[in-house]
């Protein structure tokens, strides 16, 4: 298959999936194909969605997982003190080890030869057409500003890290791991054991430890050189738009959100637990940027199971109230 997207779930994301399945369905077409990489194997209620929709597919490939994890693994035991540092939190293996699942889209056995991946967390506002278009002529293809923020993708204290890169890559080159287009086969097994090298060779100090896969991720795309291009560094500013949720400008006409007069690529819910989309879904009246939009995809093909609210919205964000704050100081558990 050309052409595809890949999304990463399992079922604690069950409602932002079938959000983020209705949203390419209605804006970016409803034959696009889409392939669910299961993030691990409580994926019940996201197979029985998969089924339900004739263009999307689940990848549960064991041998294809476990190619990828091993290679994650070695790239953490190359690490000075990530390792010891997530053992000692009980962590088993790696921290957020379902998360490598997304690097399966590079897998030579992998579906589409153009990918875009989507985190869970999105929506898509456009037809990505552009975006696919783009990669004849690069080999990775995004559309964010991340690079305003390296902290989140490097550890900048690594005395190691300007001597891998110059501060004008860093500047220009990173992206976030929520959205990304590629290709297949970029990083074959040659090129991976060249990187695991590198890493050995004391250059895993730069990688940032919170976000682990969206650091490796950007560590191999600027150590490997493969070709680069980011729409929001190209586009003029007057035609670039935003994608995260904490961005308040976006102006919602009929359920799409546009900037500035320019209709989104895609929204990212970035920095909101699944925990957050699943109580809103279950009843509770929780207020967060853009939630009416998230509920409208959620609820495109189930309008009376959307959920009715009758008190008054509390916002995402609010202090705790007396009560908890007071529950917690004695040491009792607050359902919030």
């Amino acid at each position: 298959m050309k052409n595809g997207i890949y999304t990463l779930a399992n079922d604690l994301v069950y409602n932002q999936l079938v959000a983020l399945l209705n949203s390419i369905e209605v804006n970016a077409g409803a034959g696009v194909p889409v392939c669910v990489i299961a993030y691990n194997d409580q994926v019940d209620k996201v197979r029985r969605e998969v089924a339900s929709r004739k263009n999307v597919t689940l990848l549960e490939d064991p041998d294809i997982f476990a190619r990828w994890e091993e290679f994650s693994l070695q790239v953490w035991q190359s690490h000075p003190t990530a390792i010891q540092t997530w053992q000692e939190r009980g962590i088993k293996k790696f921290y957020r080890v379902g998360e490598n699942r997304r690097y399966c889209a590079f897998d030579s056995d992998s579906i589409f030869e153009k990918f875009i991946y989507l985190d869970a967390d999105t929506l898509v506002m456009q037809p990505l057409d552009f975006i696919f278009e783009q990669l004849d002529h690069h080999d990775f293809v995004v559309y964010d500003f991340q690079y305003k923020d390296p902290a989140h993708i490097y550890n900048l204290k690594s005395p190691k890290l300007l001597e891998i890169f110059s501060q004008q890559q860093i500047n220009s080159e990173i992206f976030c791991s929520g959205f990304y287009a590629s290709r297949r086969g970029i990083f074959p097994p040659e090129q991976r054991d060249w990187l695991l090298t590198k890493l050995n060779e004391g250059e895993s100090d730069v990688l940032y430890m919170a976000a682990p896969n969206q650091s490796v991720l950007n560590y191999m795309r600027m150590r490997a050189n493969i070709s680069f291009y980011n729409f929001s560094l190209n586009l003029p500013a007057s035609k670039a738009t935003g994608c995260c949720v904490t961005s308040p400008q976006f102006e919602n006409r009929n359920n799409v959100l546009y900037d500035q007069g320019n209709r989104l690529t895609y929204l990212h819910y970035i920095g909101l637990s699944s925990k957050l989309f699943n109580r809103v879904c279950d009843g509770e009246n929780i207020d967060f940027p853009y939630r009416d939009i998230f509920l409208h995809y959620r609820y495109l093909y189930e309008p009376e199971q959307r959920p009715q609210f009758a008190t008054k919205a509390r916002a995402y964000n609010a202090p705790p109230s007396l009560r908890t704050r007071v529950l917690r100081k004695l040491g009792l558990k607050v359902e919030v």
